[in-house]
């Protein structure tokens, strides 16, 4: 299984809005930028990714689950534009902000850290136990 962190603007798409769609989910669509969409495609079902809030917030709120491979992006008719389908899993208790996550010496790679305009990004094993740790999700799924 591999982790990932999954950001958006609360005003737009928050993890509240995610969590009254239930099991199904919704698409992660609008995401142009390539990196991401290749991060996307790499990931599998039952891959689990953080719900982060930027803009507004900047923590991390909540655990997703990829519920459907990528896919075309129905949002766009550009075929080069792929997304998954996320659900919500649970809500992160104490959710870490930004500057937290920063200030944390284990944390320093991450690419949240280094690359924080990335919307779709990679997260480590051990970042994630970190991250987890550090909002209550305990034990880390």
């Amino acid at each position: 299984m591999q982790h990932w962190l999954f950001k958006s603007e609360p005003d737009v798409f928050s993890f509240e809005k995610l969590k009254t769609l239930g099991k199904k989910g919704t698409q992660w669509d609008g995401v142009r930028n390539y990196q991401a969409r290749n991060n996307m495609r790499a990931m599998q079902i039952g891959d689990l990714g953080f719900f982060y809030h930027s803009n507004e917030g900047l923590n991390v709120v909540g655990i997703v689950e990829v519920c459907a491979l990528a896919h075309h992006d129905s949002t766009t008719e550009d075929p080069r534009w792929e997304c998954v389908d996320v659900r919500a899993v649970r809500d992160v208790p104490s959710p870490p902000t930004l500057d937290e996550i920063k200030a944390n010496p284990k944390l320093s790679k991450m690419v949240l850290v280094n690359n924080s305009r990335l919307s779709v990004q990679p997260v480590t094993r051990e970042e994630w136990e970190e991250v987890c740790r550090m909002g209550g999700v305990t034990p880390a799924p």
